[in-house]
């Protein structure tokens, strides 16, 4: 391997590792040759494992700061280190705006904004102890960027996670540097619950411009860029993970064949008249 990229010896934590997305990112560092901790408020029923070794499990509720605590407490006991911190854990019901309580918004924003700050606090003061400082890599949506129907409070807990990025990689540079993935549509093994079955998967998949929906190891093989030497000077970034984005809703619904444009209304729209 490129020592450019090594994550050799390197020690993980990958909140809400266990599964989906996170289970990915897990597997990646595995392959990579780190030491990879998953945390999440329950165990998976199968370990995760990739390339001969398997990632370590520790409960802890990150929303919780005596388990957070802990949790970091644990990892620096066991491996005397912290190198990269992914903040993976998150995500919302589909829920109207207009329907759901307070309690539920807030919930949504402490698990997916408040969440993550908490764990990066008790990270953060670890790798500034550290000669080599340390990597924050955190797990945005583009809910976070672009409406949101259903998960409002999702999208702007994300968008508020953007935020945190840019202001977390300038108070804590130069030990730590701290970046975002934005991720587009996964398919992972819970994606039947948000596009129905396989044939509604694929048909969702072919929106997409790279045709397809992310699998968790592409999302797992961009963290690992963010975390690796590669990546050395990129601080307070976010990398767009999502095939392309979405083909924009209006060119469906046009009439006017884009092919046969009438010659005269270009040269018009070009400032070519008569």
């Amino acid at each position: 391997m490129d020592t450019r990229f090594s994550l050799d010896r390197k020690v993980v934590v990958v909140t809400g590792g266990v599964r989906g997305v996170g289970a990915g990112i897990c597997r990646t560092f595995l392959q990579a040759g780190s030491t990879v901790v998953a945390c999440a408020r329950r165990d998976s029923d199968a370990p995760v494992e990739a390339a001969g070794r398997v990632a370590e499990f520790l409960p802890c509720d990150i929303r919780d700061p005596d388990q957070v605590q802990r949790l970091v407490d644990s990892v620096v006991e066991r491996h005397g280190r912290l190198d990269v911190l992914v903040n993976n854990a998150g995500g919302a019901p589909f829920a109207l705006a207009a329907d759901a309580s307070p309690k539920f918004h807030a919930k949504i924003i402490e698990l997916n904004l408040l969440g993550p700050l908490l764990v990066s606090q008790h990270a953060n003061a670890v790798m500034q102890s550290q000669d080599s400082g340390g990597s924050i890599v955190n797990i945005s949506s583009v809910s976070g960027s672009r409406p949101s129907p259903g998960s409002a409070a999702y999208g702007a807990a994300k968008a508020g996670l953007d935020s945190l990025t840019g202001s977390l990689a300038v108070e804590w540079a130069p030990k730590v540097r701290v970046n975002a993935v934005v991720v587009g549509m996964v398919h992972t093994e819970l994606a039947h619950l948000h596009y129905g079955d396989d044939e509604g998967i694929a048909a969702v998949g072919a929106t997409v411009p790279l045709g397809r929906m992310a699998t968790p190891e592409d999302v797992g093989n961009c963290v690992a860029f963010l975390a690796s030497p590669l990546a050395a000077y990129v601080s307070g970034s976010t990398l767009t993970v999502d095939g392309g984005g979405e083909r924009p809703a209006f060119l469906a619904a046009a009439t006017v064949n884009e092919a046969t444009v009438d010659e005269a209304v270009v040269n018009e729209a070009a400032g070519e008249k008569g």
